[in-house]
């Protein structure tokens, strides 16, 4: 390792820029964002800096040569796009032992710049000796994606307690565990959901903070996870971290399996739902399995279809979190609707056609028959059908008796946004033969005058392309 990571306190004195165009103006960006005071040398004549009123009071312009100039009282210097003024600056920033960066020149260079991960309190610093400044924004993309957006405010949020906590708690094993407890159970992940309120109750709560370290037992919690419509690369990168962070998951029957395989591989897999014809254990089993978890000291997740608040249940699972006082978080989902639509092109709303939308579900006839039929009537209006195929039916019976046209466009979309999703489209009329041309669910149907707006219906696997190209050769 030649260049060690150390973090440079910028209220300490100003940062040196000098150089030209673009390069300059990009780094000048980087400090700026940073908080630093800078004084600026443009070589190019150029101080046309395109600064914000907040940034302008911390940066001044120089118009004297750089290497003449006074650096008392600076902590270090960058060039940025200054050439041959760049290589006589670093001689002379060496020379009296300031750090300098000449950008693109490891050579004349004490210092480098990282690609940067910026959560408030919590920075990360990604080198790699300068070697390839694309490799290290490779891999601060990566930390990116796996650092809880709020992970700054947890940090600040354990620095307002961290003295008055440590002045209770006087053995150094013992504070860390306690800070571990907060960090891991309910009251960090409330700061991550960002009920920080909620967090600084509980936190005050703790009566014997020594005691609370000591607790073999951990603190368990329910995280209510949307697993979206069946496309892995679909799930957001919270729910991810939830899979990775979870001791058992209850997952739906209909969560693709490559969602499942994102689940971290010691977890315990529970299947709790249930398909059309198969009955499931009951929302109250599942209920109860969730909370004797949680209230085992486990991180549970109930991994669900679609959205947990959309035809999944969600708020009655929560209903009895609160009443079991199991602490819990919601991290949504792709609704299979917005997938759908997204999969096949079919714009939900489209301007002065659809200006309304309406999610319903109907998966046996007579949820169908239990629907007022008349509210949905509107041609302005698109409606979206959950579990539907075998409702179909029932469902063109009751818009036709409320006197929907039956040459109204509509769509059967099964398995969205799956490598085998298929789509059927024709109208109204032409609903249930629409369905016995899909080869299983779960489907959604889209209802209305935006169905026309549907792209291409071929979704063709390895297996339909063998089998086209038998029937051609025959």
């Amino acid at each position: 390792m030649r260049f060690l990571p150390v973090f440079l306190d910028l209220k300490a004195g100003p940062v040196v820029l000098i150089g030209a165009g673009e390069l300059l103006r990009a780094k000048l960006r980087v400090l700026a964002a940073a908080g630093a005071r800078i004084r600026v040398h443009a070589i190019d004549g150029n101080h046309d800096l395109s600064l914000s009123s907040d940034d302008a009071a911390r940066i001044e312009v120089a118009t004297g040569d750089p290497l003449t100039a006074d650096l008392g009282g600076v902590i270090a210097i960058v060039c940025a796009g200054a050439g041959d003024v760049g290589v006589a600056m670093s001689v002379r920033a060496k020379s009296l032992g300031l750090p300098v960066n000449v950008m693109d020149d490891l050579e004349h260079s004490s210092f480098i710049f990282p690609a940067i991960v910026d959560r408030g309190d919590v920075v990360v610093a990604v080198g790699t000796g300068g070697t390839s400044p694309v490799v290290a924004r490779r891999v601060r993309e990566k930390i990116e994606a796996l650092l809880p957006a709020r992970i700054g405010e947890l940090a600040e949020f354990i620095g307002g307690f961290r003295k008055s906590i440590n002045e209770r708690i006087a053995e150094l094993p013992l504070r860390r565990r306690f800070w571990e407890r907060v960090i891991d159970g309910p009251i960090g992940a409330s700061v991550l959901a960002g009920r920080k309120s909620e967090a600084d109750a509980a936190l005050k709560a703790i009566a014997d903070p020594s005691e609370f370290a000591r607790a073999d037992k951990p603190e368990g919690s329910v995280a209510l996870v949307g697993a979206g419509p069946g496309d892995p690369d679909l799930l957001t990168i919270k729910a991810l971290r939830a899979l990775q962070d979870a001791d058992i998951v209850f997952h739906d029957e209909l969560v693709s399996p490559e969602i499942l395989d994102r689940i971290r591989r010691d977890t315990t897999r529970v299947a709790v739902g249930r398909r059309v014809g198969k009955p499931g254990i009951g929302q109250d089993a599942i209920n109860k399995r969730m909370i004797e978890a949680a209230q085992s000291g486990q991180r549970v997740v109930r991994l669900k279809g679609g959205d947990p608040f959309v035809f999944g249940r969600g708020g009655e699972e929560v209903e009895a979190l609160r009443s079991a006082g199991v602490a819990y978080s919601i991290i949504p989902g792709i609704t299979a609707g917005l997938g759908g639509a997204a999969d096949f092109e079919v714009p939900l709303t489209y301007r002065h056609e659809a200006t309304r939308i309406t999610f319903l579900t109907a998966h046996r006839a007579r949820d169908a028959e239990g629907v007022d039929w008349s509210t949905l009537t509107d041609t302005k209006m698109t409606v979206v059908v959950y579990m539907g195929m075998t409702a179909a039916p029932a469902i063109r019976a009751g818009l036709f008796a409320a006197g929907r046209s039956p040459e109204t466009p509509v769509g059967v979309f099964a398995r969205v946004t799956r490598p085998d999703a298929e789509g059927a489209i024709g109208t109204l009329r032409d609903l249930p033969e629409l369905v016995r041309q899909i080869h299983g669910g779960p489907a959604i149907l889209i209802i209305g005058d935006v169905v026309r707006h549907a792209g291409s219906l071929r979704r063709q696997t390895p297996k339909q392309i063998i089998s086209d190209l038998l029937d051609a050769a025959e």
